[in-house]
């Protein structure tokens, strides 16, 4: 089960990495837009390299049209940043055929923009180390995320594939558990959404009941640390 951060704040990042099991970090144009500008783009996700190191996994996104417009864009990053960094693809005939000149070439690939079995079953078989279908998106047109997911992991495990399920584009908490329950192997989600899963009320409410139980036998501002030996 593997936690990643859909983001390339730094702040936001250096936080993951310090208080969550985090696996690595995602991006692409939406989420760089989100952020804002930055005036040196490698520079930065040189930065979040450096943030989560060599044991993480770091995910950006190809925006080519074309086979070649993908597999330079990938080039340059994999030159700026590091050959370890996973190309975020589009799952397209175009992107297709990027994953598997890609492979061929021994980098590291996430297909992305998926939103049927079909397309993932085509990226499997292109040697996708990564799939990302879109769960919210799906839902939103109407496609159960959860059978596609499924019916995918089913897939990777018929063919033995070293493939994994990253899901992406979650809105509720409850669409992440039921990705892993489908079959996900990985979530990728933004940091305001681990914020609000972890900072419900009925959370606090127990912790604060914890410290007032044991501060009533104790003594106000106690700790179990403070116990005589």
């Amino acid at each position: 089960m593997e936690w990643l951060l859909d983001t390339i704040n730094l702040a936001a990042i250096e936080k993951g990495v310090r208080d969550l099991p985090l696996a690595g970090v995602t991006s692409n144009p939406t989420i760089v837009r989100r952020e804002g500008k930055v005036d040196d783009f490698f520079e930065h996700l040189r930065q979040i390299r450096r943030l989560i190191g060599d044991e993480r996994t770091l995910h950006v996104q190809a925006v080519g049209q074309t086979t070649a417009g993908i597999l330079a864009d990938a080039h340059r990053i994999m030159t700026e940043v590091d050959s370890a960094t996973y190309i975020k693809i589009p799952t397209n005939a175009a992107g297709l055929a990027a994953m598997k000149q890609l492979k061929a070439e021994g980098g590291h690939v996430t297909a992305t923009a998926i939103y049927s079995e079909f397309q993932g079953r085509l990226a499997i078989a292109a040697g996708a180390d990564y799939l990302a279908p879109y769960v919210n998106r799906m839902v939103n047109m109407n496609i159960d995320a959860n059978q596609v997911i499924a019916h995918l992991a089913a897939q990777i495990e018929r063919d033995h594939a070293a493939t994994k399920i990253l899901a992406a584009s979650f809105h509720t908490v409850q669409q992440v558990n039921d990705a892993f329950t489908a079959g996900a192997q990985a979530v990728t989600m933004g940091p305001e959404l681990i914020d609000q899963a972890l900072g419900t009320p009925a959370i606090n409410d127990a912790v604060a009941q914890f410290t007032t139980d044991w501060e009533s036998l104790y003594g106000e501002g106690s700790t179990i640390n403070q116990l005589p030996e």
